[in-house]
């Protein structure tokens, strides 16, 4: 059975329409699913929403509708954008389903008999948009007076009877965890961020809430609903058929990767590895905050009128370019900008003119003069094996900076394989051999089919729909790992008879909108 490798976004909380942040981690999280798959893994990829809390219950009383009916209808443009975004997610799950219920309700049990649950009375800050709790000391003062929470979002008093967790029990054991496992928390500025929190002493955790009832019903406790991030987190264990030990989910179990927004890295390196230590259950390998997607420079806001809608964006520019674009631009964990004049300079010059047009002038030149057919020998040249060595290598250090999580990197190593291409191409100038020199023609369009089929396998998982025509026009059925050689592969097609499909651009020339990010 294949190696299982299990990754989740954070599920992302609906009480507006998806924003680009949640169109960024959908996307990285799905080159990394990809990517993995390629490499034989056995793969289960989980993305979705938080439904509970009282933010949904307050916008849903704002539009005069029920909680549900708003979950649902929200819930469903989160759905709606990960389609259109090619993202190949094995679950997208809501925390309104029936089994994350039944989880909630298990980690919350055996947390109770861990003993680390007890009822007592909260009074403290609390901000109801970031779901969260904090200390005097973390709030700041606008310039009205109003107490700020260090994410700037307003905070309320809050008094109520509620259930706490015993946080303050597993401070030294969090510690010991950040200090054994460096890579449980990345980037390394992320993990200090954390630690320095951890060293300044953990209070325990509100963990319940009587003020309204939208949420998983604590068990045995009338009027109380577990806090929303008890429940948010869990939906990760949710997916592995959690508390059934026999689904066969269950090896997935712990997970290899929270892709999730820096802004939440708290929430999952310090309540969620407590919760998993109390119910005695593994903890994730790793946590990875990402940077933030700022617009020309700026923080999106709904004041200033800069916030971008994903969708269209993708209408504007196509799926694999705004794909491209998120991972090449950004260097993955860095916060990173963009716009519509990026997306269309990264875009063209990469994408379109350099692989793109390599491809297309390649396989157009074999059908008008060799009516589709792969020549299937030819005069060699040192520089043929000289190309097929740097292409190899390109699309090796693609994989070892994906491996590592370093996908900009990776990206701009696989350019290198392009650029290699084009050179080849420009130097061997095929056209020219065609009057002169056949044999030498015939081996030169053998290399660039080989070299292209390497480096469109190796740039599958962020451009599946682009790459993915290059190989259906080369007739390449084999994809299931990124191929270091052709593996015979040249031959077997050269020699079947076959001719390769009309060629028709993948990456075609971007554009900027008449109303640039409109």
């Amino acid at each position: 059975m294949a190696d299982p490798f299990y990754i989740t976004t954070a599920i992302h909380y609906p009480n507006g329409r998806p924003h680009i942040g949640h169109a960024y981690e959908m996307v990285a999280a799905d080159v990394i699913a990809r990517f993995q798959r390629q490499a034989g893994r056995d793969v289960l990829f989980q993305t979705g929403t938080d439904e509970h809390g009282l933010k949904m219950a307050q916008a849903a009383r704002a539009r005069r509708i029920s909680t549900r009916a708003f979950a649902d209808e929200m819930s469903s443009h989160f759905h709606v954008m990960a389609d259109r975004l090619d993202i190949s997610y094995d679950r997208f799950i809501r925390t309104v389903d029936t089994d994350h219920y039944a989880a909630s309700q298990a980690i919350w049990k055996a947390m109770q008999d861990k003993g680390d649950l007890y009822l007592d009375r909260y009074e403290g800050w609390y901000s109801v948009r970031d779901e969260a709790f904090y200390g005097e000391s973390e709030l700041t003062l606008a310039e009205d007076g109003t107490k700020l929470s260090p994410q700037g979002t307003p905070v309320e008093w809050t008094a109520e009877e509620t259930w706490f967790f015993r946080l303050s029990r597993y401070q030294q054991p969090l510690l010991d965890l950040y200090r054994d496992n460096p890579d449980f928390i990345r980037p390394e500025s992320r993990r200090n961020e954390v630690m320095r929190f951890v060293e300044g002493g953990l209070s325990d955790l509100s963990v319940s809430r009587t003020s309204f009832d939208w949420g998983v019903p604590v068990p045995d406790s009338p009027g109380h609903v577990m806090y929303v991030w008890v429940d948010a987190l869990t939906n990760y264990l949710t997916g592995t058929g959690y508390p059934n030990t026999d689904s066969d989910l269950a090896r997935f179990w712990p997970a290899n990767l929270h892709l999730i927004g820096k802004d939440i890295v708290r929430f999952h390196t310090v309540y969620w590895p407590a919760f998993l230590m109390s119910a005695d259950l593994p903890l994730p390998q790793s946590v990875f905050g990402h940077g933030f997607l700022l617009h020309r420079g700026e923080k999106m806001s709904k004041s200033v009128g800069n916030v971008v809608d994903p969708m269209g964006l993708a209408d504007a520019f196509g799926v694999d370019a705004l794909r491209y674009f998120f991972l090449r631009e950004v260097s993955f964990g860095q916060d990173g900008s963009y716009s519509a004049e990026a997306i269309v300079t990264r875009v063209n010059a990469e994408l379109a003119n350099s692989f793109g047009n390599l491809a297309q002038r390649t396989l157009s030149f074999i059908a008008k003069n060799l009516g589709g057919e792969l020549p299937e020998a030819g005069r060699s040249d040192p520089a043929d094996a000289v190309l097929l060595e740097e292409v190899v290598v390109a699309c090796a250090a693609l994989k070892t900076a994906f491996d590592d999580l370093a996908l900009s990197q990776g990206i701009e190593a696989w350019m290198r394989g392009v650029y290699a291409c084009n050179q080849y191409i420009d130097v061997q100038a095929p056209w020219s051999l065609r009057k002169t020199d056949s044999e030498r023609m015939h081996a030169v369009l053998g290399t660039l089919v080989r070299a292209i089929r390497m480096l469109a396998i190796a740039i599958l998982p962020v451009t599946p729909r682009g790459a993915g025509l290059v190989l259906d026009t080369l007739g390449a059925d084999e994809r299931d790992h990124a191929a270091i050689d052709d593996d015979g592969w040249y031959a077997r097609r050269a020699g079947n008879g076959v001719p390769l499909a009309a060629p028709t651009p993948a990456f075609p020339r971007l554009e900027i909108p008449a109303e640039a990010d409109a």
